[in-house]
């Protein structure tokens, strides 16, 4: 399979999460809607990661993950593009890769995937990139999950 990613904009992006917008202008905005925890055990969890570009053109993966009773931010610190890729459920469970999407975010767009969003790890296009990320752990299996998937391709621009 291959995937064209688009740009990521809030409408494409809203059956799994929220868009977050570096700000202009002064003031705040507040990204609530996708921030989920359904562990009463467990705990704010909030890190900072540098990953290196990924110069695989085209990408080729055949896994996603998922964190079942956590959202997951990712807010750019120092990025250009990144890479986002998304699937529904399948309706006998896991993802469903027939339903994959795959997006282009700029250094002034991070995300919130929902509580049990499947998608693709963090991936950095041009150069390596700093993200500050904030979930909920507990130290148990369901902070994340990986499974296979039949192998796909994105095509990067």
């Amino acid at each position: 399979m291959e995937l064209i990613p688009q740009p990521l904009t809030k409408e494409a992006f809203a059956p799994f999460g929220d868009v977050i917008d570096v700000p202009d202008v002064p003031g705040r905005t507040y990204y609530e809607e996708a921030l989920g925890n359904l562990r009463s055990t467990a705990h704010a969890s909030l890190s900072v990661s540098l990953k290196a570009e990924t110069p695989d053109r085209p990408l080729r993966s055949d896994y996603l993950e998922r964190h079942e009773f956590s959202s997951q931010t990712f807010v750019p610190l120092d990025v250009e593009r990144w890479l986002i890729v998304v699937a529904p459920h399948a309706a006998a469970g896991g993802p469903d890769a027939s339903g994959m999407k795959a997006f282009i975010a700029t250094g002034r767009q991070g995300v919130t995937y929902r509580p049990d969003t499947w998608h693709h790890g963090l991936t950095v296009l041009d150069r390596p990139g700093r993200f500050a990320v904030f979930m909920w752990r507990d130290g148990g299996k369901g902070d994340e999950e990986f499974v296979s998937v039949p192998p796909f391709t994105i095509s990067i621009p």
